[in-house]
């Protein structure tokens, strides 16, 4: 979407943090596959991969999918602007109902796992509108979006255990 949409819409910043235990590799594997991003998205969102620039994800893949917000069908097309093996990714919206989307994922080793970082930065559009929706419901969507794929993840990696960092040793 062209920036003159956002007509002076703030910049909105969405930081999550979760531990997993086991190997750095596994946690990156796990996210670099594009299909398991179907698996820590919620139902409502009937999200689908419609296709991929480039067999595997690298620096400068483009995927394309398709996502229902409010019930409504939405093309939204990303390209993978960086891309760090085993540290780092970010995902950059081309196409999607916000006029600026930017999700880096990061992983950190820590002491019998990883850590794992998501930062969103994103605007929407229609100025004073576009931030009246955001307080009413865009940012409580995405927080429940990403609360939905910590609990995913945690059943997937750690037992079903939310952990925000590493969890103590006595």
């Amino acid at each position: 979407m062209h920036p003159i949409w956002a007509l002076g819409a703030p910049t909105y910043y969405l930081h999550r943090a979760q531990w997993v235990p086991g190997e750095i590799a596994d946690a990156f594997a796990f996210f670099e596959e594009p299909h398991n991003l179907s698996r820590i998205t919620p139902p409502w969102l009937n999200f689908t991969i419609r296709s991929m620039s480039t067999p595997n994800i690298r620096k400068g893949s483009i995927i394309t999918y398709r996502v229902a917000w409010m019930g409504v069908p939405m093309r939204w097309v990303t390209l993978i602007e960086e891309w760090e093996p085993g540290k780092r990714f970010v995902d950059t919206a081309l196409v999607s109902p916000y006029v600026h989307w930017r999700h880096e994922h990061t992983f950190t080793p820590t002491e019998g796992g990883v850590l794992l970082g998501d930062t969103v930065e994103y605007s929407l559009p229609f100025g004073p509108v576009g931030t009246l929706v955001h307080s009413l419901v865009v940012r409580r969507q995405l927080e429940a979006i990403f609360d939905y794929r910590g609990r995913v993840t945690a059943d997937l990696m750690s037992g079903g255990v939310v952990h925000s960092r590493p969890p103590r040793t006595t």
